[in-house]
């Protein structure tokens, strides 16, 4: 009885965590005038790696969007669009945790990378392809016109995705390593 619930410990402590990057990195615009950049994708992808259970992602979903609604109600300057757009969200993050959940077991970093790539890429193209043709901001967009909207944004989306998942998959790697060193030792 207490392994379970040292590792619903664990769980809840490990989500924590992710929740509070969301905090740091999402919440910029609540915190300070200096701010990480958005890590919503890499922590969706790193939430499928190390949560099974489809609640988790409900949960990490509901408190990205509450974010969202905290910093209108706080911060009218700031533009987020609650609508038929904000919808592929979802989409994006579901996308990405279903990657994770693809590479949770994977020592292959070159498996592991990828995914993550190729996880993000789909999820920027639904995020802003849903953004641009349904939250209603360019009324008479085409999709063409849309495309070339989100291509302007790829590059920085994808450097800071790409880095924070490759930031976990070192400090993982690197945790990983420690344990099963102590552990051969302890033996």
């Amino acid at each position: 009885m207490t392994l379970i619930k040292n590792l619903n410990l664990k769980s809840i402590g490990i989500f924590t965590f992710l929740l509070s990057l969301m905090v740091l990195t999402r919440g910029d615009h609540l915190l300070t005038s200096v701010s990480l950049p958005d890590a919503s994708f890499a922590l969706f992808l790193i939430g499928g790696m190390l949560f099974k259970k489809p609640r988790w992602f409900v949960a990490l979903f509901t408190f990205s969007v509450v974010i969202d609604l905290v910093t209108l109600s706080m911060n009218n300057t700031y533009q987020i669009l609650i609508n038929l757009g904000y919808l592929g969200l979802f989409a994006s993050y579901g996308i990405m945790w279903f990657f994770g959940s693809r590479i949770a077991n994977t020592k292959s970093f070159s498996k592991f990378a990828a995914f993550s790539v190729l996880a993000t890429l789909i999820a920027f193209l639904i995020s802003t392809q849903t953004y641009n043709l349904l939250s209603g901001t360019f009324p008479d967009i085409t999709i063409k016109q849309s495309i070339q909207n989100g291509w302007e944004y790829l590059p920085q989306s994808f450097i800071y995705t790409m880095s924070y998942i490759m930031a976990y998959w070192g400090i993982q790697s690197l945790f990983r390593r420690q344990f099963v060193s102590q552990k051969a030792t302890a033996l």
